[in-house]
């Protein structure tokens, strides 16, 4: 189908009727009753299919990885932070992909701190006004959700995101936060996965198997390679850090979390279709409009469930429950109906069994809670007023979460 004729579906009575696959189901049909059974059999052979089916194969460390230190500032933005910056070398040659990770740490907290980590859309320079930032070099589109311009950050960028990222207000309540520009990783378009980490691991040239990984696994490949880079921080608390991202890099920090155990929390911000939003709803963006309009970023085997999505082994409420038992967080906008909010909250929703299964609270709720009214279990959600965006009503909820948890300063 052509986009041009494709249309969303925004009416709850055209969704289809639909059976969820079984998050408690082994591949024989029978019934995970018990918590080791969850933990050695059933969670492997769905990570075993999320691989396959959608996101593709994972890949661990490169060889020759190389952390150089770049700068460490104190008493920037006005005294309320100690400011750090890498850079990531994976490979020995100068012309080896590099990712530069930012790192907030609020100066008065006790070391070691717990925080965020994350990806950013338009480079680190984007996320503060702060003039000690290092500019990104990599790839950068004038618009991340409309067409591909590659050109270079300049003075006149920096800050251009802080309506996104309150990083003073993360910083005053004794969280860090460390972030790395997702271009770096992959360009965010279809360029045969010819730049970017792919090639470290891609043979040349060669066809790409069905579960080839794409730009979503890079991504979180990236996130991974930035953990083992803070846990040789020692003002870093690298056991007590929560993955966030928002509409792309929300389904990234899902695949990440649900990928590297070592992430505390996990944290989808209006993550939608290929994230929290069940794919069976077909309610917004569905997998044939996805894959068409950005087939490099799931594995080339998730195209073939375009139009097809009962015929998909996993739905993502799966992809939640990987997480199980550490704390999830997924959050929606009431006026995004392109990601479904509906659809997530259902994600959650059937998640909980796993929670539950592994002795937590799970998700204390089993109606979609009204707009602006989070619900805080082990799965957390909330539905707030607006659209398609980071706002900082999201930052508090998720602060709080995991303050809830057990990961925020005050627990250190």
């Amino acid at each position: 189908m052509a986009d041009k004729d494709w249309k969303p579906n925004y009416d709850e009575s055209r969704v289809p009727e639909y059976t969820l696959p079984e998050a408690l189901a082994l591949a024989d049909g029978t019934r995970v009753t018990a918590a080791g059974t969850w933990l050695d059999r059933r969670r492997p052979q769905l990570m075993a299919l999320f691989q396959e089916h959608v996101y593709g194969r994972m890949h661990g460390p490169v060889p020759g990885m190389r952390i150089e230190w770049m700068s460490a500032h104190h008493d920037v933005l006005g005294g309320l932070a100690l400011r750090k910056e890498l850079c990531v070398r994976f490979g020995e040659g100068a012309d080896a992909p590099s990712m530069l990770v930012l790192v907030y740490l609020p100066a008065a907290a006790r070391r070691p701190v717990p925080g965020f980590l994350t990806l950013n859309f338009r480079g680190n320079h984007s996320i503060c006004a702060d003039p000690g930032i290092t500019l990104t070099r990599s790839w950068l589109p004038r618009d991340p959700d409309h067409g591909i311009v590659d050109h270079r950050a300049t003075e006149a960028a920096r800050g251009s995101r802080v309506d996104r990222w309150p990083v003073e207000r993360i910083l005053r309540r004794g969280f860090m936060l460390a972030t790395v520009y997702y271009g770096d990783l992959d360009p965010d378009f279809d360029d045969g996965f010819r730049n970017g980490v792919h090639p470290l691991f891609d043979a040349p040239d060669a066809p790409r198997p069905p579960d080839a990984w794409g730009a979503i696994g890079a991504w979180a490949w990236g996130l991974s390679r930035a953990l083992d880079c803070l846990e040789k921080d020692a003002d870093v608390d690298a056991s007590r850090l929560a993955v966030m991202g928002h509409s792309r890099l929300g389904k990234t920090a899902l695949w990440a979390g649900a990928c590297d155990p070592r992430f505390a929390a996990v944290i989808s911000n209006n993550s939608g279709c290929g994230g929290a939003a069940l794919s069976r709803r077909c309610y917004g963006e569905t997998v044939g409009r996805i894959t068409r309009s950005f087939p490099h970023w799931f594995c080339p085997r998730f195209r073939e469930y375009a139009e097809r999505e009962s015929e998909l082994p996993v739905d993502q409420h799966e992809l939640i429950a990987l997480m199980a038992p550490r704390p999830v967080y997924v959050a929606s906008a009431a006026e995004d109906r392109w990601a479904d909010p509906r659809g997530e909250f259902l994600s959650a929703l059937h998640a909980d069994p796993v929670y539950r299964l592994l002795g937590t609270e799970g998700l204390p709720t089993r109606d979609w809670p009204p707009v602006d009214h989070p619900v805080h279990g082990r799965i957390g959600y909330h539905v707030r007023t607006g659209g398609h965006d980071v706002k900082p009503y999201d930052w508090d909820q998720y602060m709080t979460f995991l303050e809830k948890h057990g990961l925020g300063p005050a627990a250190g």
